[in-house]
């Protein structure tokens, strides 16, 4: 007993000597778990009368996930090159309309709209005269050479691209090699990912000989409550993720929001991060949206409130179920706590770490309550003979 103690202290004490290269272990750890019931499924078909090897199915599920990522991307250039296009061909048009005479009119609009609301500002040339003869009057005026503010602005924002250009350079230097480590990372990952759904019958039973035997069924029963609370987690907030991108591309298509393929993949990438996820992703859409006018902004809007609600009251308790369920303020918790430990990589696996410790406390507490005592049957007292 106490020898097995000592194993599993010195497990602990080794990841967390070496917690800084826990988390792609701990990322190939996740996806084995995820792929598991589609391994499960493509074992139990037999060909030629042999079930198929787990490693023909791993290799079958990882080809069908880079084709998929090949058929996202083939999709997804195009849209965002034409989204970009769009974006270049608007701002070189609006740079275009900045004539002096524009830039006059659109500063008698401002004047206007400002002066309805008392705020005396003079903003075209005409308005800057009346200012410096109100000024040698003694009376106050705000003035502002709109003009000459934007033409400062662009001579600004050339030199700064000037002198910037070396920084620019070693950015983009440090955007590609960040690039590809993370891909060698995802293909360590996957890999590792591979050996640990290989073997995962021979991990699980060596786990086992490191269990006392009379613990052996309350450890059964604390894995069976982990995966019950951790396939809600993980599995169900993938499935949400897909379903919640879907929608919002849908939404976004129906409204006329640009930059409708792009946005979707932002909430479908960021709804794997609950709470706060969800906000950082509504942020974009709805200011794009209101850029075409406060109808349409609110519209979104009510929109992505009512997929979260469809979220919450439906999707959260079909898919991820009753034995899943994290308060939000746990989830909240898990959520900094693993930002301020490993970053947005930590934030991702917050809450079904959250959700491993939450189904451990649970069940030792339940063990911890005293059962209520059953009270014995009593016996039946044999007849009384009567003697005749």
């Amino acid at each position: 007993m106490l020898l097995l103690g000592g194993l599993w202290l010195s497990m602990v004490v080794a990841l967390f000597a070496f917690r800084s290269v826990v988390m792609p272990f701990a990322g190939a750890a996740l996806i084995a778990y995820l792929v598991q019931p589609l391994v499960a499924r493509i074992t139990r078909v037999k060909v030629a009368g042999r079930p198929v090897p787990r490693w023909v199915a791993i290799l079958l599920i990882y080809a069908g996930f880079f084709v998929g990522v090949y058929l996202f991307f083939v999709a997804l250039v195009p849209q965002l090159y034409l989204e970009l296009a769009r974006v270049s061909r608007d701002a070189v048009a609006f740079a275009n309309t900045l004539t002096p005479e524009h830039v006059q009119e659109l500063a008698q609009r401002a004047e206007t709209w400002l002066s309805t609301r008392g705020i005396p500002v003079a903003l075209s040339n005409r308005a800057l005269e009346g200012a410096d003869a109100a000024a040698h009057n003694g009376q106050f005026s705000l003035a502002l050479d709109l003009e000459q503010l934007l033409g400062d602005s662009v001579k600004r924002a050339s030199s700064l691209v000037q002198e910037n250009l070396g920084d620019i350079v070693n950015v983009s230097r440090s955007i590609v090699a960040g690039v590809a480590a993370g891909v060698f990372m995802l293909f360590f990952v996957l890999m590792v990912g591979a050996f640990f759904s290989i073997d995962a019958q021979a991990i699980r039973s060596y786990f086992g000989t490191l269990i006392p035997h009379e613990y052996a069924h309350d450890a059964r029963q604390l894995v069976a409550r982990i995966d019950s609370s951790l396939a809600g987690v993980v599995r169900g907030q993938v499935t949400i993720c897909i379903v919640n991108g879907a929608l919002t591309f849908i939404g976004l298509l129906l409204f006329g929001v640009k930059f409708a393929f792009l946005l979707a993949t932002i909430a479908t990438l960021f709804s794997l991060i609950p709470i706060f996820g969800t906000i950082l992703s509504s942020v974009p859409i709805v200011l794009i949206a209101l850029a075409d006018g406060f109808q349409k902004g609110l519209a979104i809007l009510a929109w992505i409130v009512g997929i979260h609600a469809l979220e919450a009251y439906f999707l959260n308790p079909k898919i991820m179920g009753q034995a899943a369920h994290l308060h939000p303020v746990i989830v909240a918790f898990s959520l900094i706590a693993g930002e301020r430990l490993y970053g947005l990589v930590g934030a991702l696996f917050a809450v079904p770490v959250a959700a491993i410790l939450v189904a451990c406390f649970d069940y030792a507490r339940l063990k911890a309550q005293p059962r209520p005592a059953v009270a014995a049957p009593v016996a039946a007292e044999p007849p009384v003979r009567s003697e005749g």
